[in-house]
């Protein structure tokens, strides 16, 4: 990280997203890193994750002390990394609250020495590097899991059900709005669907739903230059007006006003 200030030559970033997964682990660190328009702290020994498509922008204060890891999905499969492994690191969120782990002293060391391997066997002509970076991220990021608070894996279901809800917002929050929508593709009542989600996460149905609209118009409104109307029918709603009702409800703002 402290490579990448003095690159900058310490002029602030700015709001960007890209198409690979990003890991910020810091060591010493102040200031704010904003992820999809949510600000959060920038402190020392924290681990944050951003997935591909998320908006951040690290915004410091003085010189970062750290890592910033990326790697692409590409990555995983050529290094026979599955899916289902990232899946299991429930640590990447497309728009849920995106607040770092915070890690202690004792456990720094360890996530230090993976980073460096990292770098060390980024720097080596060898048949093995790869094969060895995708090792030692593997590793780094179960022992991020390992230092991850009890909570943050409190959505582990036996049948994977929140994880099934995610993937189908995912896949079909330009078509469906409604709890009942998704409750009817799952095979349970809506009661059900709300109940379960509740439980696992404090959050309702119709909180991850609003969530992902609301994320998704924000990434549109500042990355594009579609208008209100085109972005409204881009993400299912019948009139721009009720669109534009939405967003401003769940964010006390209209889309022109976020967008200027």
């Amino acid at each position: 990280m402290e490579d990448i200030h003095d690159k900058r030559g310490g002029v602030r970033d700015e709001p960007h997203r890209h198409d690979f997964y990003t890991l910020i682990i810091t060591k010493e660190a102040k200031g704010k890193h904003v992820i999809d328009f949510q600000a959060y702290e920038l402190s020392d020994q924290q681990v944050f994750f951003v997935s591909p498509g998320q908006v951040h922008q690290v915004i410091e204060e003085e010189k970062s002390y750290g890592y910033s890891i990326v790697f692409s999905d590409d990555f995983l499969v050529q290094n026979n990394i599955p899916s289902s492994f990232l899946e299991s690191i429930k640590m990447f969120s497309c728009y849920e609250d995106n607040s770092p782990i915070r890690y202690q002293e004792s456990q720094q060391s360890r996530l230090v020495y993976f980073s460096e391997e990292i770098i060390k066997w980024g720097k080596k002509d060898s048949p093995l590097k790869w094969p060895a970076i995708a090792s030692n991220l593997q590793l780094l990021l179960i022992e991020c899991q390992e230092m991850a608070p009890v909570k943050t894996s409190k959505a582990d279901f036996s049948n994977h059900f929140l994880s099934d809800f995610k993937a189908l917002i995912d896949q079909q929050y330009k078509r469906w709005h409604q709890v009942s929508e998704y409750s009817q593709e799952m095979g349970v009542s809506s009661d059900h669907l709300s109940r379960v989600v509740k439980s696992l996460t404090g959050k309702t149905a119709k909180d991850f739903i609003q969530s992902k609209l609301i994320v998704e118009s924000k990434r549109l409104l500042y990355f594009t230059d579609l208008s209100t109307k085109e972005i409204a029918y881009d993400l299912g709603f019948s009139e721009s007006s009720n669109f534009s009702q939405f967003f401003k409800k769940q964010t006390g703002v209209s889309p022109s006003e976020f967008s200027s």
